[in-house]
């Protein structure tokens, strides 16, 4: 029996009581195109046995990431996670917590939350950071609205070496909210003049380090730049490993520093669930989305935690709000402390050191004729090929490797047919490594 508590007479007394006379009413916002001409062919029932049966064939069907020499990044990365985060955080004291809406209860939810807003501070060379987004992404979205409020400026200027998932966020966002963008076209390499876009309506300037092609650049001067014209530097980054070795970007003096923090106690998990960072000046902690979790003392004197500042819609500011993000990451939050506090300091540095010189092996073993097209790099570079590169990752699949990303992908209809986005990471072996660079030359010649 399909449980279907609700009879005709309550359905129409509902859609009275909304304004509208039929269920068809509630979807006029849809396109027409986007609708269904008729339902899912899905069966009517099925028993539980045969519905498990289905879906382990149908997931049988993913190329796990640890299977096979594993060379994609983009935007997420595999790193190795120590069976002690997931076994931690399975702890039903940590499973089960949740958003903290009565939040002085939860003082162990609240202790890691401010922990967590610690490291991703130091991690990034900021003064405060909040308790975790949803994903890099949306982060770099409400940094913008962000600088558009601190500023009362409405135009962001956007590298053109930003990702271009982070890039359409931020797009989705300004052409909702009315707010102007200025973005640079996208090219692989050279000199991006960002700094002479600025003018008196600039909110912020947008880059990503390393940037989606993986190069590694200081934007010292152009934080200066920016500053003269009295707007803001936004530093973005996908690959927080790299922060474990790379000058922090609040010491080349970023305004706003936000990123993925899935490389950190996250593994890939077919995309997700991840957790955004998202840090800044202390000058402009009341205009920070999200959560702040601070530390006091209670009547007795005793060390304490609180929410500090909860500034979002389902708290008290409503429509005020300065984000419309409604829960946060909170378990992916931990996760990533867990592991940054396993590390420490020393373990980030060297983790972040191995990532590099695996880059450095393959960059050596790919030889001369298929050299980064980028200078400078972390764990991830960008190569041309001598022909369209979805092919060449779809022939290195059929040889079982996961050879990197076929840039045109992510960036149509701008030339770039022929360009692959590498990374490796600590988890690449050399027998990987070799795997790679045979199957690459088999593929190419």
């Amino acid at each position: 029996m399909r449980y279907l508590p609700l009879n005709q007479h309550d359905r129409q007394d509902m859609l009275a009581k909304i304004g509208v006379g039929s269920i068809d009413d509630l979807f006029v916002d849809v396109p027409q195109a986007a609708r269904l001409k008729e339902p899912v062919a899905l069966p009517k029932h099925a028993s539980e046995m045969n519905v498990e049966r289905h879906l382990t064939s149908l997931a049988a069907q993913n190329t796990a990431a640890s299977s096979v020499p594993f060379f994609v990044g983009g935007g997420a990365y595999k790193h190795h996670v120590p069976a002690s985060v997931d076994y931690i955080i399975q702890r039903s004291e940590f499973l089960t917590s949740y958003t903290p809406y009565q939040p002085e209860i939860t003082q162990g939810t609240l202790q890691y939350l401010f922990e967590f807003q610690t490291q991703v501070a130091e991690l990034t060379g900021m003064e405060v950071a909040n308790a975790s987004m949803y994903d890099g992404s949306t982060s770099a979205g409400e940094a913008v609205l962000m600088a558009h409020r601190v500023t009362r400026r409405s135009k962001a200027i956007i590298s053109g070496r930003l990702h271009p998932h982070y890039r359409g966020v931020i797009e989705n966002l300004s052409e909702m909210g009315g707010f102007e963008l200025d973005c640079v076209p996208i090219t692989v390499a050279g000199e991006e003049d960002l700094g002479g876009k600025i003018d008196d309506q600039t909110s912020c300037v947008v880059v990503q380090y390393p940037d989606f092609f993986g190069s590694v650049n200081d934007f010292t001067a152009l934080a200066q730049t920016a500053h003269d014209h009295g707007a803001l530097l936004i530093v973005v980054f996908t690959e927080a490993v790299a922060l474990g070795l790379l000058k922090a970007p609040g010491d080349m003096g970023a305004d706003i520093v936000v990123g993925e923090g899935q490389s950190i106690g996250n593994g890939l998990n077919f995309g997700g669930p991840y957790v955004g960072l998202f840090a800044t000046r202390q000058k402009f902690l009341r205009q920070m989305p999200g959560r702040l979790c601070g530390e006091t003392v209670d009547q007795d004197g005793q060390r304490g935690y609180v929410l500090t500042l909860s500034t979002r819609e389902q708290h008290i500011r409503r429509d005020k709000a300065t984000s419309n993000i409604c829960t946060n990451s909170g378990l992916c939050a931990l996760a990533f402390t867990i592991h940054m506090t396993l590390l420490g300091g020393t373990g980030l540095a060297q983790l972040a050191t191995l990532n590099h010189e695996r880059m450095l092996m393959l960059v050596e073993k790919l030889g001369p004729n298929l050299a980064p097209v980028n200078e400078t790099f972390f764990n991830e570079v960008t190569v041309r090929l001598p022909r369209p590169a979805k092919e060449v990752v779809e022939a290195l699949a059929a040889r079982g490797v996961l050879g990197g990303i076929d840039v045109s992908r992510l960036c149509p209809d701008v030339g770039l047919e022929n360009y692959l986005l590498i990374a490796a990471t600590e988890t690449v072996t050399e027998a990987d490594l070799d795997a790679f660079a045979l199957g690459l030359q088999e593929v190419l010649s």
